[in-house]
């Protein structure tokens, strides 16, 4: 590839502007499909690797920490380490006892994660959810224990409120404590209004990195779902995907297939491409469950031309 590593926020990861969602490792990809997906995913130069602790403990028979059990086994095989960029995270609930961000539980769940993923630092670590029951200071005292511990190198946060993320910038700053370097919203071409509106005057002020997750809406703008019934064959969920089964969504979906036929691309491949080129966008985050569906990295080539931008951003509109 000749693509330039773009730099995630004030870390000093250094990323292609794509990051593997390990959510479908143990549960829509089993053990030897996402070692393959993996292996393709490298072998193509790709390092952004992002799982949780909570992947997938909705699935049936799982109860967490499958993802980042198979990633682990994976790494341990290639001997790889060095080589990748892992981001994982802790605060989601997992089952009745474990969830949350108080100090004890993040200092136990990481020791989890480590062990799961078989290596003794992760790259970047997220506050999943926030738990508004745990002051910000201990969270961020926490967080500090663990880069000291060189157990984690930088944190970053997720479905966290505009208001909480600018109290903990401040409360960093204000007491030398570690401040979150990157940002994982949801964002894609129908999400596009509580990021913009909320999100996105916080990551320029701060200069923030951005991994946006659903960045194909769930599997939507792959132009696979059209219809309520196309939406029921979704093996992802289909109340994930009947929401935008309206006309906008459908506008949207087919101002994507223009332009992918445009540019002898998919619309998948559209659609991760107007996120790679938006301007506050590091790496969109998307899942394969099958060695097929891996042509969507080919999103990291395609060159949209302002005028495909404008187009699809019109169509978008909210």
């Amino acid at each position: 590839m000749n693509l330039k590593k773009r730099k995630l926020g004030g870390s000093d990861l250094e990323v292609y502007p794509f990051a593997f969602g390990g959510n479908v490792f143990g549960w829509t990809a089993d053990e030897n499909t996402s070692f393959e997906l993996l292996e393709q995913y490298t072998e193509l130069g790709f390092n952004f690797i992002d799982t949780a602790d909570v992947y997938s403990a909705w699935a049936p028979g799982n109860k967490g920490g499958e993802s980042e059990t198979i990633l682990g086994k994976w790494i341990h095989q290639k001997k790889n380490r060095d080589q990748l960029i892992i981001s994982t995270k802790v605060g989601a609930e997992i089952n009745a006892t474990h969830k949350g961000l108080k100090k004890e539980y993040i200092l136990a769940e990481v020791e989890e994660s480590l062990k799961r993923l078989q290596t003794d630092y992760i790259d970047l670590y997220f506050t999943h959810y926030d738990d508004t029951s745990v002051e910000i200071e201990e969270v961020l005292e926490t967080y500090q224990k663990l880069i000291e511990q060189g157990k984690v190198r930088f944190i970053g946060t997720s479905n966290m409120s505009p208001e909480r993320i600018e109290a903990s910038m401040q409360i960093s700053k204000q007491n030398n404590l570690p401040s979150y370097t990157v940002l994982q919203p949801e964002f894609n071409l129908y999400d596009r209004k509580n990021y913009e509106k909320n999100y996105e005057p916080i990551v320029e002020k701060y200069g923030l990195g951005v991994m946006s997750y659903f960045s194909l809406a769930s599997g939507f703008l792959t132009g696979k779902y059209k219809s309520k019934a196309d939406a029921e064959k979704s093996k992802r969920g289909s109340d994930f995907i009947k929401k935008y089964i309206n006309d906008r969504g459908l506008k949207i979906v087919k101002a994507l297939e223009e332009v992918a036929a445009k540019n002898t691309a998919t619309s998948a491949q559209v659609a991760l491409a107007w996120l790679i080129q938006h301007p506050t966008i590091t790496a969109p985050i998307a899942s394969a469950s099958q060695l097929g569906q891996l042509d969507i990295l080919k999103s990291v080539e395609l060159n949209l031309s302002t005028d495909d931008l404008s187009y699809l951003n019109k169509a978008s509109e909210y």
